[in-house]
């Protein structure tokens, strides 16, 4: 009905009833005005002034009131304003003016615009974090003002569309200029959206979403508009795919249908109260309103007629200047405020500021349904005084999934999904850990599943043309309803399907050959380079020779070339250097400041070097533990010997190549690695499938990279235990249950993998797929293992073989010893007898017994002298006489037996005692013998080829012949 037929219902229904104005009539006035017009509103308004008026009613926009409120104040005119939706749209709030002097005439029938209210509720009880708002583009967008500021403070993220009356060109802009990534990422907006439109628009709007394959069966939608009948409620929902919920305004009703239409015995037109009648549905919320308005105006009427303080209708010219307001418009103002009726909207009163707090809504929705839910009912309601009473919380389906039949798609990856023992004549059978899973699920839910292997094997990648293959293709298209498998979830994939909460975290390990232990066996010499044991191997002879012309110069300069107890030949200073090296010592006395320097820097040399070889055999022999040389992807980009790449065409292949082209990504490791990987569109590195990846790194020299959860199953069951896993473990993906985009079942999956995860099923799960110790032992394919490994027989082969081969060459070299003596050393029988040239042995003992004496101190009766070297001297020399050595008691004289008799020697203590010094063998002649040994003063004598030398102390004898005790065949020793 148009206002107007409503203002003269409600003034006939006042003249057919006496009890409000008895025998008083009302006159009225109606003029119509264009919608948006000010200007002719003010004009009509000072028309009806100027031929008398009470009151002033309107039903206009918050353009035409404004100027009315004006006019109004200035005339001091009561003013009731009805605000009117403009085309069916939702109301925004109008700012009226405020009055010069702070009376305000003008009084808002219709209460202020509380739908803002409503949907913060609503999104707080729904728990909607991130929703979309579309408005009409004639709707005032500074009525969105509160709710923005509103949810901005709650954490919100609220965006705003605007759509134009044409509706179907807003999507088909979204398709010109919106790729296929902003698309998915619209219709992923799309799952929670409210609708600020027009019912008709609203209609349209979720239809064409339909169309376009934008709207799913996950989504909610929330329609909000004061004024929207039942069947235009039926029409929506039934368009809509989802869920539907409706905020209205509602009235209360009388169930008693004799005091429907009746109000404070007032009996209101069966038209507007009997719904039988029909016309009921048809009436717009300010319809209401305004009868309302005339009631309330017609009781004030009545009030002040029964007080006696009428005041005569005011008659204004509102063109002159000089005209004065109406004196009785603040006491009519007044008695219209305090007024308080029940109407067609309930209950109307006016508070101070001139507003009509009562006003009720109620919230209908439709849950998920194949039918698009029709079941549409009251879930809750909203008023001024109480708030929200009822739950707003998503209903989700009953009984979870009983009965329900599920198709379910799958791609066979061990250990996730793997074909079972079959039966023959019976379905495929399948078993693993996603699986399980499934099976977990079915039974908690109570579905029952169909499932079947995707057709070409994959995953699901996008191609060129924008279409999806694998299994994302086979959910895409309708034809399943799960995705089952070792899917992972990306976010090019949530774009086009539902995934459910990650069952398991997900991340790349590195499926690598096992290093084979390279058998070294003079490892031990690894710790030095072959260039610094040349170096110390020609240092030893080079201080070696320094310490022997060393001694040499000491003794030049001391005349003493032969020292007691110092070795002075080349032979034993490299040996003395030798055994400082291996810190075995030496034995030699150094007197000399230049020795003691040579010695002290060799001996610090000899520590570092030591101290150096320990701490860098350590580090090797800990180096030579770790079992492969790759242990991470920089690893595995720095070298080039290993090649390796993944399953082209899968979520591996792409992270590798989104991480690879990022410009912005500034560690060249994914770089080298895409580079690798993706080498003649990756047909020379990367496989086909994952078994092959895995097939080619147990036969060739190749790094797989997959998911590490399939290649560590992998390297735990191998039959040779001869490939590793290593990795990053650390990631944020996981595996999830794809699932069609919109599908009603998503919640209810994540909800039961999440019970699944509290009560440990799945870490059960993971235990049995998984175990800690498999077949095969991963527990060191991170690098080095965490406890001491003793070392093998081969580490120490090297040191085995330097040993034999000393005794090996030792044994040698006393062979060629033991031959040499033999040959060199055998006596040779002498062709004449020498004449001894005594003399000489008398001067050499005399140098000999100085030297003893002037060094050693040595006390007479301990002296002892080796065999001394007469084959040399010359025959026929005169002897010195006797020579005496004061304090010692001891005398050597020399003298020469009867030619009979032989060749004798004789050291004697006092004239007339002799020690005879015979030749064993013969007593005229001594033979000359080439073997030559030191003796122990450091002097060079020919030796006896007899017994060796047995020393005798000096002991004085009487004269006469040799005590018997003393055997010739000892040598001659004093």
């Amino acid at each position: 009905m148009r206002d107007d037929e409503i203002f003269q219902l409600a003034i006939s229904d006042l003249s057919l009833n006496d009890d409000i104005l008895q025998s008083e009539k009302i006159t009225h006035s109606i003029k119509l005005i264009e919608p948006n017009n000010p200007f002719q509103a003010v004009q009509e308004a000072c028309e009806l002034m100027t031929q008398g008026i009470l009151a002033l009613v309107s039903s206009t926009g918050c353009a035409s009131a404004n100027a009315l409120q004006s006019l109004t104040d200035a005339m001091h005119i009561p003013h009731l304003f009805v605000q009117r939706n403009r085309d069916g749209l939702p109301r925004t709030a109008c700012q009226l003016n405020p009055s010069p002097d702070g009376e305000r005439y003008t009084l808002a029938a219709r209460p202020p615009v509380r739908l803002n209210d409503v949907m913060l509720r609503l999104v707080t009880e729904l728990r909607w974090q991130k929703f979309i708002l579309f408005y009409d583009s004639d709707y005032d967008i500074r009525g969105l003002q509160s709710f923005l500021d509103q949810a901005s403070r709650l954490g919100l993220d609220v965006s705003l569309q605007r759509v134009d009356r044409n509706v179907s060109h807003v999507f088909s802009d979204l398709f010109s200029t919106m790729r296929t990534e902003e698309l998915n990422r619209y219709r992923d907006t799309l799952r929670r959206a409210i609708l600020l439109l027009s019912p008709r628009g609203a209609q349209v709007f979720i239809q064409q979403a339909v169309e376009t394959n934008l709207a799913s069966k996950d989504s909610h939608w929330v329609f909000v508009n004061e004024e929207i009948s039942d069947a235009e409620i039926l029409e929506l929902v039934h368009s809509a795919l989802g869920r539907m919920t409706v905020i209205r305004q509602i009235f209360p009703l009388w169930k008693d249908s004799n005091v429907r239409c009746m109000r404070n015995n007032h009996r209101i037109s069966s038209l507007l109260c009997d719904p039988q009648e029909g016309y009921l549905q048809s009436l717009e919320v300010s319809n209401l309103y305004l009868y309302d308005s005339v009631l309330m105006l017609a009781n004030a009427f009545y009030r002040k007629l029964e007080d006696r303080k009428w005041h005569s209708m005011a008659s204004l010219n509102c063109m002159r200047k000089s005209t004065k307001p109406w004196n009785g418009g603040w006491s009519m103002l007044d008695t219209i405020q305090k007024g308080r009726i029940t109407g067609l909207t309930g209950t109307m009163d006016f508070r101070d500021d001139g507003s009509n707090p009562h006003v009720q809504f109620e919230i209908l929705g439709s849950s998920y349904s194949e039918t698009f839910g029709k079941d549409v009912k009251r879930v809750a309601t909203w008023d001024s005084s109480r708030g929200l009473n009822g739950s707003l919380k998503e209903s989700r389906i009953e009984n979870g999934m009983l009965g329900v039949t599920v198709k379910v798609v799958t791609l066979l990856e061990e250990p996730f999904v793997m074909v079972a023992e079959n039966i023959l004549g019976q379905p495929k059978r399948y078993k693993g850990f996603s699986i399980d899973v499934l099976d977990a699920l079915a039974k908690m839910l109570g579905f029952k599943y169909e499932i079947y292997q995707v057709a070409d094997s994959k995953y699901g990648s996008q191609l060129p043309n924008g279409s999806w293959n694998g299994m994302i293709g086979e959910l895409i298209s309708k034809r399943a309803d799960l995705a089952v498998s070792a899917i992972t979830i990306t976010p090019e994939r949530e774009n086009v399907v539902d995934f459910s909460m990650r069952y398991m975290d997900y991340s790349v390990g590195i499926l690598l050959h096992k290093p084979e232990d390279k058998i070294n066996i003079f490892s031990l010499f690894a710790p030095f380079d072959l260039a610094v044991w040349a170096c110390i191997a020609a240092a030893i002879p080079v201080v070696g020779v320094l310490i022997f012309v060393l001694r040499r110069i000491q003794s030049l300069r001391n005349q003493n070339p032969s020292a007691p107890h110092q070795s002075s030949s080349l032979s034993s200073a490299i040996w003395l250097v030798y055994g400082a090296f291996v810190q075995q010592g030496g034995d030699s006395a150094v007197t000399s400041m230049a020795l003691r320097i040579v010695m002290g820097s060799w001996w610090l040399f000899t520590l570092i070097v030591c101290s150096s070889y320990t701490a860098n055999l350590a580090a090797y022999l800990t180096v030579s533990r770790m079992d492969s040389a790759v242990r991470t992807f920089q690893d595995l980009s720095k070298q080039n010997d290993l090649a390796y790449g993944t399953v082209r065409d899968s979520a591996v292949y792409d992270y590798f190549k989104a991480k690879g082209t990022n410009p912005l990504e500034q560690d060249s490791t994914f770089a080298e690695l895409w580079r690798t990987i993706s080498k003649n569109s990756g047909r020379d590195n990367s496989v086909s499938s994952p078994s092959e990846g895995i097939r080619k790194a147990k036969k060739e020299p190749y790094a797989f990279l997959w998911d590490m959860a399939v290649v560590e199953y992998a390297a735990l069951t191998d039959d040779d235990c001869t490939i590793t896993v290593t990795g990053n473990s650390v990631s944020s993906k996981g595996y999830g249950i794809a699932l069609q985009h919109g599908s009603p079942y998503r919640d209810l999956f994540s909800q039961k993998v999440l019970e699944l995860q509290e009560r440990g099923d799945l870490d059960i799960l993971k235990q049995k797929w998984w175990p800690r110790s498999g077949r095969c032992d991963l527990g060191s394919h991170g690098g080095a293992q965490p406890e001491g490994r003793a070392l093998g027989l081969h580490s120490f082969a090297g040191v085995f073989c330097i040993l034999a081969a000393g005794l090996l060459l030792a044994c040698l070299v006393a062979g060629l010893e033991v031959w040499w003596s033999g040959n060199r050393c055998r006596p040779e029988e002498p062709k004449e007898d020498k004449e001894v040239n005594l003399e000489q042995v008398h001067r050499r003992m005399n140098s000999l017994m100085d030297e003893d004496l002037a060094h050693k101190q040595i006390p007479g009766p301990s002296i002892e002298i080796s065999a001394l070297d007469i084959g040399s001297m010359a025959p026929s020399q005169p002897l010195e006489p006797m020579r005496d050595y004061p304090g010692t008691g001891l005398s050597v004289s020399t003298f020469l037996p009867e030619p009979a008799r032989g060749a004798g020697r004789t050291l004697a203590e006092g004239p007339g005692r002799t020690l005879p010094l015979s030749h064993p063998h013969r007593s005229s002649t001594i033979p000359s013998i080439p073997c030559k040994h030191r003796s122990p003063n450091g002097g060079l004598f020919r030796q006896s080829p007899v017994k060796t030398p047995m020393p005798l102390s000096y002991q004085p004898v009487p004269g006469g012949p040799i005590p018997e005790a003393i055997e010739p065949a000892h040598g001659t020793s004093i």
